[in-house]
């Protein structure tokens, strides 16, 4: 406890940290503001009732920072941004030009592809809004008498996702961390009172043992949540001798940590994304006039509401795209080349093809671990709320892990900072 006060002391006696976190402090205020300003014609209520009784609703309403429950102008949050940026990665495995733009031409080739991506997230903020709309309009959430209030409602919340990406680009650039990731992080412990002002009007004594077995898995899948983000497997790297004149320059060994959970959430963002479509087709499907689209609206709304399916299928996606994330981001051939060309390489295994083999064999066995884990938080909330009937999105898995992740990189962005200050 005393470590964490005088840390906390350090942080406001740096000049320049201190500026970093009133800045950061400051747009908080001003992200909080706009997730408070709905665009006209809102039905609270029944907006409420939708989100309350959809999954994917309130998962894209995590991704939103909290936007999407008030149906501010800022519903659609960072998500086109993200969205932009998964597609221009996955771009690179298929466009020569694109990978060596990311990964040769050093900090102005990054430059420019972070210049395509928010040009990308451009004309999917206007894809994603207008299916938003589209679909709760029809439902009753949001009344719009005319095109040119769809127009301008439209337009609006395609502003706010805008405006809210040039805040996460601001706050990566002159505060502490991922600025994206903080906005999303912001709008989840926002919504954590409400959640607990919730259970508090909805449970009653009958319900304890419920209450204390869903605090006691909360803090197990927060434990777990860490040990995910935090496991490494390390390579061992040894570096060849070199002798020159009377000097010998090289040796020593160290190693490359290969981190168990490589892909992050994006898998999780990937599985959401293919799982959003049956409840658009459903929507879709149902506003028309032939049996056989009712027929298969009806099949579709089973299987959502199906919550053990629901689950199988989200666990299965999740799997199956942090492997594939995982196979587009890491290359084990350019790691073997790049050890070869330092003059490094893994004892007792040769260099070039051999290594290549070893480093994918590791990769594909903790990224089997990192898969099953990541489904299994995924599921979790739909677990719990099948065995307890509690369900919260506090407790979340992906909510969490968002939570869990931006903590942990704020403590050791700040600790490198208070590092650096000291040096």
């Amino acid at each position: 406890m005393n470590t964490f006060f005088a840390k906390l002391k350090s942080i406001f006696t740096d000049k320049n940290l201190r500026k970093r976190v009133l800045f950061m402090a400051f747009f908080l205020v001003v992200f909080r503001m706009l997730a408070a300003i709905p665009i006209p014609g809102v039905d609270q209520a029944r907006l409420a009732n939708v989100l309350a009784g959809n999954q994917l609703f309130s998962i894209l309403n995590v991704f939103s920072g909290g936007g999407l429950s008030t149906f501010s102008i800022i519903m659609l949050g960072v998500g086109p941004y993200i969205t932009a940026s998964i597609i221009m990665q996955l771009l690179t495995i298929m466009v020569p030009r694109l990978k060596e733009m990311y990964q040769e031409e050093g900090d102005r080739g990054r430059i420019r592809f972070a210049q395509y991506s928010r040009m990308l997230a451009v004309p999917l903020a206007v894809l994603q809004g207008f299916t938003l709309v589209t679909l709760l309009a029809r439902q009753g959430v949001i009344a719009i008498n005319s095109p040119f209030a769809y127009v301008v409602n439209l337009l609006v919340i395609t502003g706010g996702s805008i405006l809210l990406m040039w805040i996460g680009e601001l706050l990566s650039e002159f505060g502490i961390g991922n600025g994206v990731s903080f906005l999303i992080f912001a709008g989840i412990v926002a919504a954590i009172p409400t959640h607990i002002a919730q259970l508090q009007f909805t449970l009653n004594s009958s319900q304890a043992i419920e209450l204390i077995a869903y605090a006691v898995a909360g803090l197990a899948l927060i434990a777990g949540v860490v040990f995910i983000t935090e496991a490494e497997r390390p390579i061992p790297v040894s570096y060849a001798r070199q002798v020159r004149g009377d000097r010998v320059i090289g040796g020593g060994a160290t190693f490359i940590p290969l981190k168990m959970n490589q892909a992050g959430v994006i898998p999780i963002i990937f599985a959401l994304s293919i799982l959003l479509f049956p409840q658009l087709a459903a929507s879709f499907l149902s506003g028309l006039s032939y049996n056989w689209a009712h027929v298969i609206a009806n099949g579709l709304t089973a299987f959502l509401q199906n919550s053990w399916l629901y689950a199988v299928v989200y666990f299965a996606l999740v799997v199956l795209f942090t492997y594939f994330y995982t196979a587009v981001t890491f290359d084990p051939e350019q790691m073997s080349t790049n050890l070869q060309k330092s003059g490094a390489f893994v004892p007792g295994i040769r260099p070039g093809q051999a290594t290549t083999e070893y480093i994918s064999r590791i990769v594909t066995r903790i990224t089997l671990v990192g898969a099953v884990s990541l489904g299994f938080i995924a599921v979790f909330p739909l677990i719990m709320k099948s065995i307890t009937g509690i369900t919260s999105l506090a407790l979340g898995g992906t909510a969490l892990l968002i939570v869990v992740s931006v903590v942990i990189d704020l403590i050791k962005r700040i600790d490198a900072q208070l590092s650096m200050k000291e040096y």
